[in-house]
């Protein structure tokens, strides 16, 4: 309940006195307020002056003077009207299920708070007051952002574990060779525990966007690993073939995995950093946009720092290690060599037609000019969140009685729909 100052008027005393409404309004306006008094000067400083008259109390009220009335007698507020203490107006009802009047309240989080640990936090404290309620009181939550959040991570987390799924299977269908897989497999879990260690030790909380950088860095995580070990297939071939189909042991198979590491390595590592830099930008978002982006831009760096990292510190160990054995060649990959023969065409007239092609690549480019130009913006796009605000209007001047009929009525209809919990 909102309490106020109410001045309830005396129109016989006010018309005895000579005074107006306007008037009253007017002194009361004059009496609470603040007004300054230039300066004073005292030992070599100024010093402001400012005189504060603000009401506090029910007696400053009372005290406010309206003017002079018969006989040089002042006139104040407690002559023709009396101050008392009480509620505000009633604007506003809360109803629950057509059942009638209830009590309601909203819980608001501060500014970078983690929403699920305060819900959770929430519930604790109810639990704890329900056991001191009154008989037949109890606390009904209405609305809960909780099962929002955890669906939308949920869902998020198994999107994520099946784009490892995906990533590991292509690599293994490519490579041809399960252990050399596993050597850009084995840099996906690696890469993201190190993402999550840095956001751990930064407070970032794993939320949507946070997990949505993350997806976002997973193709890209394996590309070095990838190169390096189809780099390192490409050595011991050369040297299969050079050595009468011998594979290299020893000293010598580690000295072809370091030539193969070393003459791709700084060209990976330096695009995996170029790829990380390029989220720097959103860092400088500021207000609403960088709060809800930067966890995102947070995690997606972290995730291909680390992948970079381990492309030049890992990723050879684990190829001189699990690169052994028969190393398949490229054209024994059944799939390898159908792309092979739709690639080459390709590629051929590509490089016979330069000119051709980026007069084509220009075209195509150009045609995209007239849909940007329509096309919309937004800063977010629409989230179903699964749940519906149902938010009624009525004309001006409905009664707050009639207000409540109405809306316990409409509440008990929509309580018949199967659907609504």
């Amino acid at each position: 309940m909102v309490r106020q100052y109410q001045i309830v008027l005396d129109p016989e005393r006010m018309a005895a006195y000579g005074v107006s409404q306007q008037r009253i309004a007017e002194a009361v306006r004059a009496a609470n307020g603040e007004t300054g008094g230039a300066v004073v000067e005292m030992g070599e400083a100024e010093h402001m002056v400012r005189a504060s008259g603000y009401l506090r109390t029910l007696e400053d009220f009372n005290n406010i003077p309206l003017g002079m009335g018969a006989g040089g007698i002042p006139v104040r507020l407690s002559d023709v009207a009396w101050v008392q203490l009480g509620p505000e107006m009633r604007r506003g009802i809360a109803e629950l299920n057509g059942e009638g009047e209830v009590a309601g309240g909203v819980v608001v989080i501060r500014a970078g708070e983690n929403a699920r640990a305060v819900i959770g936090a929430v519930r604790a404290r109810l639990t704890e007051l329900e056991r001191s309620l009154p008989a037949g009181v109890e606390v009904v939550t209405t609305y809960d952002r909780s099962s929002l959040i955890d669906r939308a991570i949920e869902n998020l987390t198994g999107k994520l574990l099946e784009e490892f799924i995906v990533v590991a299977l292509v690599c293994a269908l490519f490579l041809f060779h399960i252990r050399s897989a596993m050597v850009a497999i084995v840099t996906l879990p690696l890469g993201v525990a190190t993402a999550f260690l840095v956001m751990r030790l930064q407070g970032v909380d794993a939320n949507i966007m946070s997990l949505s950088g993350i997806a976002i860095a997973v193709g890209a995580m394996v590309d070095a690993a990838i190169v390096m070990v189809e780099n390192a297939h490409k050595r011991l071939e050369r040297w299969r073939d050079e050595h009468d189909g011998q594979m290299p042991q020893g000293a010598d198979h580690w000295r072809v995995i370091t030539e193969a590491a070393v003459e791709v390595g700084p060209a990976l590592f330096f695009s995996l950093l170029i790829i990380t830099l390029s989220f720097l930008p959103v860092f400088t978002l500021q207000a609403q946009e960088g709060r809800l982006f930067a966890p995102l831009a947070f995690t997606k760096t972290y995730a291909m720092a680390a992948s970079a990292a381990l492309a030049v510190t890992l990723t050879p160990v684990l190829m001189g290690y699990w690169i052994r054995g028969r190393i398949p060649h490229e054209n024994d990959n059944p799939v390898n060599r159908v792309l092979s023969r739709l690639y080459q065409p390709a590629i051929d007239f590509t490089l016979l037609n330069p000119r051709l092609i980026l007069l084509v690549a220009l075209l195509a480019f150009a045609t995209t000019a007239w849909p940007l130009s329509r096309l919309g913006g937004e800063f977010m796009p629409m989230m179903d969140e699964g749940d519906l605000l149902y938010m009624p209007t009525a004309l001006p001047g409905l009664s707050a009685a009639e207000a409540s009929e109405l809306l316990q009525q409409t509440d008990r209809l929509i309580r018949t729909v199967p659907e609504v919990e």
